[in-house]
């Protein structure tokens, strides 16, 4: 006999699959048992299930940061589902299409004191782009349930104007374990119930007429142009870059930094007063998210200069609120480069930034080497020998905090490795998972972590060794909160109580704790040789206080060199 829940469960599978979802991941749990069984039993989907809702959220948001299409994520009712929340948050600022799929008991027993059942209506608040809350399935309603399944899909895609996690609160009877009947008609062709500029993805683009008005406000004049996360076309802006004479400063998130034709060591060059003083620009065109680099954000603030900004439409990102344009980034590099004319002179920017970067690059190498052949592991260099040692192909996942700067920094430019990285809420949950969901997306992956970051995704390592994947963990263990010795409490504090609050120690053996998860681990010998496939932790210790002293070194040789 055919079951209400089940069949509504498949259809909307059966939908999300024709709208392009290639994976789900789950959490264990019994009110979640309908939607699970219906991803489990359709092969065109892989499944994937973590032994917590944290890690599961996470390795989702990961395989869907990596894949840029929609991952399913589904769990149990009550507390279960308020453990998907901080993953959440970061697809909503990250731009991340996430379908958060929460199972709930059926609204009679709702406020009524029964177990597992809390509260989920809206739980996550103004982070989704989409709350539906359909109701127990019933049969009556089954005309709607194709057309509920791709809306979701659209919303996450951006039908809203961005891309982000959408919320699906199912509620289902018992009992919870039923044979899907035969589902209501899809569309021809397996073509998904709606199929428009949403459910494609595609993005909308700058037009004629704002092309014509950055053109007008630009031409002639000196400028630079800052790429971050959510530039979608690097080679186009490259090219913009060269025929303009501006410098391409490039975060490693933006696919812009090829050696040689971006400025990958902007922050050290910038904390030379002299440099920064005698680069000032007309205009700057400012790509996609910020970087880190502090440095740059306040020369940024600091200039009498044109800002636009180019963002996903329907984006608002100028946290230095300083930009007089904000225009849509799809499109624009390619468009704009239609407007230079073929004589077109450029300026002469980006060759003294080209000079200034190969320069801060050697001393960087320098230094480093120095550092080595003195038989201490740097944070830095340690940033600098993972990205050198990465695949060609290969993806970086990035942990915030120290890892994030170091790569900026410090690392030379490649442009034949993705790098991503959780910027949006600039967290430290759950890195550990989303880079496993990453190499599921079956790209070799590496991820480069702090200590307190990896303890704080310990779970991730459940499981971790028997999953098929391909990821390389690279731990920094500082015994601590290694970045806030940057920062004024390690002055102004006592250094007992900066231990107590900020430094916290954690005494953890790191490689024991992979051990005994059944994931091989061993201390970083000085790179990344010697993978071959799977799943290995390298532990590289350092010291805290070593490690501002070797920033401040790094930084006085860069400031020295470049103003000599």
């Amino acid at each position: 006999m055919s079951d209400t829940a089940a069949t509504f469960c498949a259809t909307l599978v059966d939908e999300w699959v024709r709208a392009g979802v290639t994976r789900a991941v789950a959490a264990p749990g019994s009110r979640s048992t309908p939607m699970a069984l219906a991803l489990a039993g359709d092969d065109r989907l892989a499944l994937d299930v973590f032994h917590d809702e944290r890690s599961a959220a996470f390795a989702a948001l990961g395989h869907a940061m990596a894949t840029g299409r929609p991952t399913v994520v589904t769990c149990t009712s009550g507390t279960a589902a308020a453990h998907l929340h901080a993953a959440v948050i970061e697809a909503d600022l990250s731009a991340v299409p996430l379908l958060v799929v929460t199972t709930d008991r059926p609204p009679e027993l709702w406020q009524t004191g029964a177990p597992q059942t809390v509260d989920q209506t809206g739980l996550y608040g103004r982070s989704v782009r989409q709350f539906v809350e359909p109701g127990v399935p019933n049969e009556a309603m089954r005309g709607s349930w194709r057309s509920l399944a791709a809306q979701a899909v659209a919303a996450a895609m951006g039908g809203t104007g961005v891309a982000g996690p959408v919320h699906c609160n199912l509620s289902f009877r018992d009992p919870l374990v039923g044979q899907p009947g035969p589902l209501p008609p899809g569309r021809p062709g397996d073509e998904p119930w709606h199929l428009d500029r949403r459910t494609t993805g595609a993005e909308e683009t700058i037009g004629d007429a704002e092309l014509d008005r950055l053109w007008a406000r630009i031409r002639g004049l000196s400028g630079v142009i800052v790429a971050g996360h959510g530039t979608t076309d690097p080679a186009a802006v490259l090219a913009v870059g060269r025929r303009l004479g501006w410098p391409v400063l490039a975060d490693p998130r933006s696919g812009c930094r090829a050696e040689g034709r971006a400025i990958a060591h902007f922050d050290g060059l910038l904390r030379s007063s002299t440099f920064a003083a005698a680069s000032r620009p007309d205009v700057v065109l400012r790509l996609g998210q910020p970087p880190a680099s502090k440095a740059l954000s306040q020369w940024l603030a600091g200039l009498d200069a044109d800002i636009v900004a180019a963002v996903d439409r329907g984006r608002w990102i100028d946290p230095e609120r300083i930009a007089s344009m904000i225009v849509p980034e799809a499109g624009l590099a390619r468009g704009l480069a239609t407007r230079i004319p073929a004589d077109y002179r450029p300026a002469t920017e980006a060759e003294r930034w080209a000079r200034a970067d190969a320069v801060a690059d050697k001393v960087i190498a320098e230094e480093l080497a120095a550092i080595d052949r003195d038989d201490r592991v740097s944070e830095p260099g340690v940033a600098r020998a993972v990205v050198d040692g990465l695949p060609s192909g290969g993806t970086l996942v990035v942990a915030s905090s120290m890892p994030i700067r170091d790569v900026e920094w410090f690392a030379a430019g490649r442009q034949d490795v993705r790098v991503l990285a959780s910027r949006g809420a600039n967290g430290i949950d759950g890195l550990v998972a989303t880079a496993t969901g990453v190499a599921l997306s079956g790209a070799p992956t590496t991820l480069l972590i702090g200590d307190v970051a990896f303890l704080h995704d310990s779970p991730g390592l459940v499981a971790l060794g028997r999953r098929a994947v391909d990821l390389t963990i690279v731990v920094v263990d500082n015994d601590g909160g290694g970045i806030f010795s940057f920062l004024p409490q390690a002055d102004q504090v006592a250094p007992d109580r900066f231990e107590q609050l900020f430094g916290t120690p954690h005494g953890t053996d790191l490689i024991a704790l992979c051990l005994a998860h059944g994931v091989p681990a061993e201390p970083w010998t000085g790179g990344l040789d010697g993978g071959a496939g799977g799943v290995r932790v390298l532990v590289a210790t350092t010291d805290r206080t070593d490690n501002v002293a070797v920033h401040d070194q790094l930084n006085r040789a860069i400031i020295a060199a470049v103003e000599r």
